[in-house]
Order: structure tokens, then sequence, then C-alpha cells
């Protein structure tokens, strides 16, 4: 990560903490998204950091424990019904327990030998309000984007690819509960074969249980599901369940949250932790 990045992370977490905390929907721990945006004009900060054990990375064929330090994203409202965001991870970390298949692209490890670490790569994406949640349908919106290719395929982490992604989204309250539900496509480009892509499936569903005004309980299954008999290395299917909650507390949002894969190579087990803050940052044009 540049110093250029680092010192503009710093500057917007220095403004945050002179402006005021508004209410509204939020998101960590969850990867599914919730229709609601934040209101034009604020931004929001997510920083958080996930450890998983036991993850397959196709790629290299390597196995190990990831540490993800700085699950950095950026959430600003433009309009009563637009959201843009931007996020990534700023160092991964990854201790290689072995090599469960061969690698299909050269590798070029960090020392020691047993271990690797590179910047994840980074995505930008925009969120569309369509419809509000009425007294018995639900919150409608869309969502899409691009995950950019920041991240060096030699050090065994990630792809450095450019991937394509879209969703359609829906939420509803009922009593204590938000339940929202995602569906929608991803364009993954294949590592390794060449001017070959694949198309999956993206899916999630969530809730989140209002225990009270400080503590919300959630929920998820969130990933992606490949058709393809002979699924492009780099592209399988690969998912995950999270359960945990979030604790308003400080003029912050906290939280924690337990992961466990659902597909061949994901992860075996894990746990995430973060914290979200957000102001009013600008005022947005009329």
């Amino acid at each position: 990560m540049g110093s250029r990045t680092l010192k503009l992370l710093a500057s917007i977490t220095t403004l945050l903490a002179l402006a005021s905390l508004p209410a509204s929907a939020q998101q960590r721990p969850l990867i599914t998204e919730d229709v609601e945006i934040i209101k034009p004009g604020a931004i929001r900060i997510e920083f958080g950091f996930d450890f998983a054990q036991n993850k397959d990375f196709t790629l290299s064929g390597l196995n190990g424990d990831l540490t993800r330090i700085g699950v950095v994203t950026l959430r600003a409202g433009l309009a009563p019904n637009v959201e843009f965001e931007a996020g990534g991870v700023l160092q991964n970390f990854l201790g290689i327990n072995r090599q469960f298949q061969p690698e299909a692209a050269p590798l070029k490890l960090t020392s020691p030998p047993n271990s690797t670490r590179d910047v994840g790569d980074f995505y930008l994406a925009a969120k569309i309000k369509l419809r509000a949640e009425g007294k018995r349908a639900p919150a409608i919106g869309f969502r899409f984007g691009a995950e950019l290719p920041n991240s060096n395929q030699a050090r065994g982490i990630g792809l450095n690819q450019t991937n394509f992604f879209a969703t359609a989204l829906a939420s509803k309250t009922v009593g204590r509960f938000r339940i929202s539900g995602n569906l929608g496509l991803g364009i993954l480009t294949a590592p390794v074969d060449l001017f070959t892509q694949n198309d999956v499936l993206l899916y999630g569903a969530s809730a989140a249980y209002k225990f009270n005004d400080r503590v919300t309980f959630v929920g998820e299954v969130n990933g992606r599901y490949s058709t393809r008999r002979n699924t492009p290395r780099g592209t399988e299917s690969d998912g995950e369940a999270r359960f945990g909650a979030r604790i308003r507390a400080a003029g912050l949002t906290w939280d924690v949250a337990g992961i466990t894969g659902v597909n061949q190579h994901s992860l075996r087990s894990g746990v995430t932790f973060g914290v979200s803050y957000e102001a009013d940052l600008f005022t947005p044009a009329k």
C-alpha cells in the first residue's frame, strides 16, 4: 500500500473524529448488502480484521491460515437513493500449512518460506435504492461494481484479475428482525486460461435481530456458485456463514462474528471484528 493511500486514510479518519454521528443502517460484520443507504452528505468508514483457518488458494495451490489486517470500506451518500463504495484489504498475511496441489502460476514467496504477504484486491461499487419498503413489500435495490487487480499473484494469495459483479437487493423489517437477500452475477476472469471467464451466481441471505438500542445479533450465508463442470482454476465456488453481533458504544459501532466455510475450498473456521464510524462530511448538491 502506497504512502499516498495511507495518508488519505489518515486524513479521512481525522475528519471523522471531528464530526457527529448520525443514525443509519450498519453493514459490518455482514457481507450481504442491505438496501438502505447512508444519507446524502454522510460518509462511513469501516475498519476490520479477519482471521481464517485452513483456507485454500487454488491458483497457487497453497493452504494456510490467513490474517487480513485493515479490511477497509469507505461509503458515501451521494443522493437520497445513491451510495458510492470503495474498499479492500491493506495487507494479507498467510501462514502456509501445506501445498495441497501444484501451483498454476510461478510463485515468489516472501521470507520466511513458510509464510507470505500481499496487499488485497480493492473494489469500487455503487448501490441504488429503487423502491422504499412498504407495509408488505420489501425495499428493492441494485448494486454493481468492479474488483481491481491490485494484488500480485506470485505472492500466492491474490489473483491480480479484474472482475465485475452486479446484484439485486431486497430487504424487509419484520418486528425486531431485519432480513436481506442478494442475488446476482459475477463475471470472473480466469487467471490461467487465456481468453476465458467464468460467470458465477452470487448469493446472500442475512438476518439482524435488534435486541435493544445498543446490541444487534446478526447472521448470514454469502458466497458464489460456479455452475460449470470444469471450473477455471481460481474461480471455484466459495462461500461462508457468519454469526455475530454489533454493539453501539462510545459513539462507534463495534462488531464481531464467527465464520465457517460452506464449500470445498472455503476456510474451515475464522473470526472477524471491526468498528464503523459515520459522520456528516459534506453538503450534497441540490
